[in-house]
């Protein structure tokens, strides 16, 4: 998942271009700020630069605190001189009263530097041009930067003894200096590239375990800064301008200790209230059709001579989940989605991480948790992933046990369909109950996600809480467009077309199940009926359960199993709108309790297959695996069984 925020994008995103009948792989590594690398995607970034192979490099600046940015561009200039630096956001600047000499600039680089407004496509033109005219040309040398008399003489020796080795084209002085600062992951990137360790050779061995390293790397770090700032001074004008002054009247409301938090409830509440308000039309109407298409489809199959079984499976079975899986999910989806997607182009997602960071903190977590957990919205797996921002192991193996308590894009349809079927009655006031009802459900899994880290930290996982950065975009018009396009196929459809794909093979093993019998039942019913006792201790019943299992590849079929269960006779009912649904349910023992732990079940319970696999890959361990898998688990029978017991006292 890639983001217009720092520390959203944690690995290589690829594509192809033709520029002038050339072909262009263009690939997107993950934002840093320097390629002195401390976290996992700044090590990513680094060593594609350093050891990808790439023709050429594009430095993306941001106009508006290009001085902050230049210090990216001095080290990826030390490296090679077939570096563009597109310096973008320049109508921001503009209105911040900020001017920028991007000829100077480019002179005292000694490589294109293009302006660029990417949002309106000015400068883009150029900037491949640039690309194209620099990758034609022969390369020059790297820039040599000035560290100093007493950090030259030390890269001297050093230099000497690495001329007489075969280091693959990477510059001699800029290898020197990083073997001296004796960063161990570059070391281990570096041993991989030329095969073979720096360490083994005697002279640089000697080089490596002096003791004032930190000393000199401090030199280095300073020297940059100090280059970045003059040639800041140079190329950079202020004028007074009002512009900041918005951005500052509009965070004093969204970031406040007082109104920060209620004004990020009440913006989600909105989300929701529109979401659920907007849906229900849509959702009859797609209903109507698919029971006209199976209608059809069911004249074809008996006009085919098809057998009793076949038209069962395919037209009662298969097709008529899948019908109400597109009727039930489609519209909540396709609402929501582009409006939670508006918030972030706006700029407001990194705002609700500073929100939350104080609360991390007194976790024991690392405040970079809430980035991550934003992600999980999306997809847990991609939330998963992106905890490799988090630089402590700790904090990071806290961020992944505990994303999976954020619902992601299987899981809201769920939720909403229940919400909508037995908490939302007709009208506006029903609406506006069904979305603060689902705002508790997120404030809740918010609340399970800060008491599991502070239990985690004080158990297996103990240690401080760390310290992070953020930068805070400048709040901007979102592209509509571009949001609606991203929010319906990245998101609505991807999610539609998994929960389809899975679904029709699901309903068809459900089926399988449902039909044969074993002694005077079916599979089904021995599996839930197995299951029935455990679960109505959970406010659950044995179809509920087993349909959480059998969705372990994918939250969006739960709910199809569910219907597939309860309609497993045979004699299925024809369902002209969606609320047929909340009559099949509550025919099978449905109540508004069952809904809730229902609810409180899927928000809770282990991941899916697809996030199960990602934390294998990120950690590593099966011990850790077999934790992420637990530790919802228990969680969601710990709280759906008080909860239960408790609701069936009064109720």
């Amino acid at each position: 998942h890639t983001g217009n925020w720092a520390g959203k994008t944690v690995e290589n995103a690829r594509g192809v271009c033709t520029l002038e009948n050339t072909e262009i792989t263009l690939t997107d590594i993950p934002g840093t700020y320097s390629l002195l690398a401390h976290s996992r995607e700044e090590e990513v970034a680094r060593d594609y630069i350093c050891f990808g192979g790439c023709d050429a490099v594009i430095v993306v600046c941001d106009a508006t605190c290009l001085e902050r940015n230049l210090n990216l561009v001095l080290q990826t200039v030390e490296i090679s001189r077939r570096v563009v630096v597109c310096v973008n956001l320049m109508d921001e600047a503009r209105r911040k009263g900020i001017r920028c000499d991007l000829g100077r600039l480019s002179q005292e680089l000694g490589v294109p530097v293009i302006g660029a407004c990417a949002r309106s496509k000015k400068g883009l033109h150029e900037l491949q041009k640039a690309v194209i005219d620099l990758c034609s040309r022969p390369a020059e040398p790297p820039l040599t930067l000035d560290y100093g008399p007493a950090v030259s003489a030390r890269c001297a020796a050093l230099e000497h003894e690495l001329n007489k080795l075969s280091l693959k084209g990477l510059p001699v002085r800029w290898l020197a200096l990083r073997l001296l600062e004796g960063n161990p992951s570059f070391l281990e990137s570096l041993s991989q590239y030329l095969g073979f360790h720096p360490e083994t050779i005697p002279e640089i061995a000697l080089l490596l375990s002096e003791e004032d390293r930190d000393r000199f790397c401090d030199g280095i770090v300073t020297a940059l800064y100090q280059k970045a700032k003059a040639l800041a001074d140079s190329c950079i004008s202020y004028s007074d301008s009002a512009y900041n002054e918005r951005d500052r009247r509009i965070d004093r409301i969204l970031t406040s200790k007082r109104t920060g938090i209620p004004v990020m409830l009440l913006l989600l509440g909105l989300v929701f209230l529109i979401t659920i308000s907007l849906s229900n039309i849509p959702s009859a109407l797609l209903a109507k059709g698919f029971a006209f298409l199976q209608a059809q489809l069911s004249a074809l199959f008996t006009a085919a001579g098809a057998p009793a079984w076949l038209h069962s499976v395919c037209v009662d079975g298969i097709f008529q989940v899948l019908g109400w899986v597109i009727s039930v999910m489609l519209p909540p989806m396709a609402i929501f989605f582009p409006l939670f997607t508006l918030l972030e182009d706006f700029g407001y997602l990194p705002r609700v991480a500073f929100n939350l960071d104080n609360y991390f903190k007194k976790a024991h977590a690392c405040g970079k948790q809430v980035l991550t957990m934003c992600m999980g919205l999306g997809c847990n797996s991609v939330g998963v992933t992106g905890c490799r921002i988090i630089d402590s192991p700790r904090e990071r193996l806290i961020a992944i046990l505990t994303n999976n308590f954020m619902p992601c894009n299987g899981r809201f349809p769920t939720l909403l369909t229940i919400i909508g079927l037995f908490f939302a009655a007709q009208g506006f006031l029903g609406s506006l109950t069904s979305a603060l009802i689902l705002l508790l459900v997120i404030v809740f899994g918010v609340a399970v996600t800060l008491l599991m880290s502070r239990l985690l930290s004080a158990t297996m996982l103990k240690g401080l809480p760390s310290s992070f950065t953020l930068e805070l975009p400048p709040y901007r018009r979102p592209q509509f467009g571009t949001v609606i396009t991203r929010s319906l196929l990245d998101r609505t459809l991807f999610v539609l077309g998994r929960a389809a794909a899975v679904a029709a093979p699901a309903g068809l093993i459900i089926w399988l199940c449902a039909n044969v019998q074993i002694g005077d039942a079916s599979i089904l019913s021995h599996c839930t009926g197995f299951l029935d006792p455990f679960a109505r201790l959970l406010g659950l019943d044995g179809v509920i359960l087993m349909a959480f299992i059998l969705g372990f590849p994918a939250n969006e079929i739960v709910l199809p199993i569910i219907l597939m269960a309860y309609l497993s006779s045979g004699t299925l009912v024809d369902v002209e709108n969606v609320s047929a649904l909340k009559e099949i349910l509550t025919a099978n023992g449905w109540t508004w309790v069952t809904a809730l732990c229902t609810m409180l079940f899927s928000l809770l319970h282990w991941p899916c297959s697809t996030t199960w696999l990602t934390i294998r890959k990120e950690t590593k361990s099966a011990k850790w695996t077999a934790a992420a898998m637990l530790i919802p688990t228990a969680t969601a029978v710990i709280v759906c069984f008080i909860v239960s017991q408790f609701l069936n006292l009064f109720v």
